[in-house]
């Protein structure tokens, strides 16, 4: 008798993670004979270990459907990792006992590097408490920094949010910066890697407008070489652009900025470089200026996705499952690139292991000489990510984006004990 697959989302969500969802939901509605049913988990691994796993059969067609457009989590996610399977043992009995409880065969984690780890731990799982299980990841996240793929689901949609926000603010700017605002900052995304911040460089016309100061986390932030670059452009150009990572760095390493000391499940909470900077530039230059965080708003932003994005995230979760299918098992479908102009692309299958807990920084080679920009090479990588079109349907004059019921099944196992947690 066939198994059932439970489907789940991790992380911080993107506008097109739920492309992913409905990918493989679709898929194995569309495989019987393989799968019994698709089930999703509440709130990521944390719902699996609750027991709170959402009964898909009861939603209607047309809301699920419309997962491909719709932004957020729609089964709600998180951000815990699995412990180490000798010292927290009980939690990986406890996921047996509800797969048994549930007759889960097939588990599909969609997240980024962090959650591919997961996924490993429940694929590895099987073999140590003998039970069967397929574990695959299906790629996820705006900081576009998992390895092995050409680009990461949900990043495109972010970029050409973050690209399209630049433009339109440095238009602002510019009409009246001869009797008020100089210079603007913009802080976006970015922990470790300067994808994101890169993008702005498309809101960038071929006569190099708006002048634009970019900070990578790649590049060690210099006090003076910043100050003195961004004397340069408001003399050129009246005005300046600064559009920084979050990740930013100093000289020796430590962050530039952080919102809190504190871990929330080993992350720290970055964010507060715009305010930072701005105070800096203010003492500095006596410029008035203006800043604004992105912060939700960038993988949020469904209204702006790229079509391109949407595609990849929905092929993505249609490949997990058909990789399945096919006898394939601890493997995370990836993007790869197959030529730039025209651009075209496929999906390959590589390793849970190689992808798990991996992070892709900026190369040397898109970033340019000066550390405050980006290089032709790294425009032509990131043009066609940002590509067309794929508005939601609107009503009222609002994007229109379904929520599901949610309705869970009915929990089969004791209550795990907090401290397992």
């Amino acid at each position: 008798m066939p198994k059932n697959a439970l489907y789940a989302q991790s992380g911080g969500v993107s506008a097109v993670i739920n492309a992913s969802a409905w990918g493989v939901i679709e898929a194995v509605r569309g495989h019987p004979a393989h799968f019994s049913t698709c089930y999703a988990a509440r709130n990521g691994i944390l719902g699996v270990l609750n027991e709170e796993i959402i009964d898909l059969d009861e939603e209607d067609p047309l809301t699920l459907a419309s997962l491909r457009h719709t932004p957020g989590g729609a089964f709600g996610s998180c951000r815990f990792d699995l412990g180490d399977p000798d010292t927290d043992r009980e939690q990986y009995e406890r996921l047996v006992e509800v797969f048994k409880a549930h007759n889960i065969g097939y588990f599909f984690y969609n997240g980024g590097g962090g959650s591919m780890d997961t996924a490993l731990k429940v694929s590895r799982m099987g073999d140590l408490m003998g039970y069967p299980i397929t574990a695959v990841g299906v790629p996820k996240t705006i900081d576009n920094d998992m390895g092995y793929t050409d680009t990461s689901p949900g990043f495109g949609s972010a970029a050409k949010f973050i690209a399209t926000t630049v433009r339109e603010a440095s238009l602002d700017v510019e009409s009246a910066h001869t009797s008020s605002t100089r210079v603007f900052i913009i802080e976006v995304m970015g922990r470790h890697a300067g994808w994101l911040a890169a993008a702005a460089a498309l809101a960038q016309e071929y006569d190099g407008r708006p002048p634009m100061l970019i900070l990578f986390p790649e590049v060690p932030f210099d006090k003076s070489e910043f100050l003195t670059n961004l004397q340069m452009a408001v003399h050129c150009h009246g005005y300046c652009v600064v559009v920084a990572a979050e990740g930013i760095k100093n000289p020796d390493g430590s962050l530039f900025s952080v919102a809190q000391e504190h871990d929330v499940y080993a992350y720290t909470q970055l964010g507060g470089v715009a305010p930072r900077l701005g105070e800096m530039i203010r003492q500095e230059t006596g410029h008035k200026l203006h800043w604004s965080v992105v912060d939700y708003l960038q993988r949020a932003a469904r209204h702006l996705g790229a079509k391109t994005d949407v595609d990849q995230a929905y092929a993505v979760g249609r490949s997990a499952v058909e990789g399945v299918v096919a006898g394939n098992k601890s493997f995370v479908p990836v993007i790869k690139r197959l030529s730039n102009n025209p651009y075209r692309w496929g999906i390959d299958q590589v390793p849970l292991e190689q992808v798990a807990s991996i992070e892709r920084g900026m190369p040397k080679e898109f970033i340019s000489p000066d550390g405050f920009g980006i290089t032709a090479a790294c425009r032509d990588y990131l043009r066609p990510l940002i590509g067309g079109e794929d508005f939601p349907p609107f009503e009222s004059g609002l994007p229109c984006y379904p929520r599901i019921r949610g309705v869970l099944r009915p929990q089969r196992c004791p209550p795990m004990a907090y401290g397992s947690l």
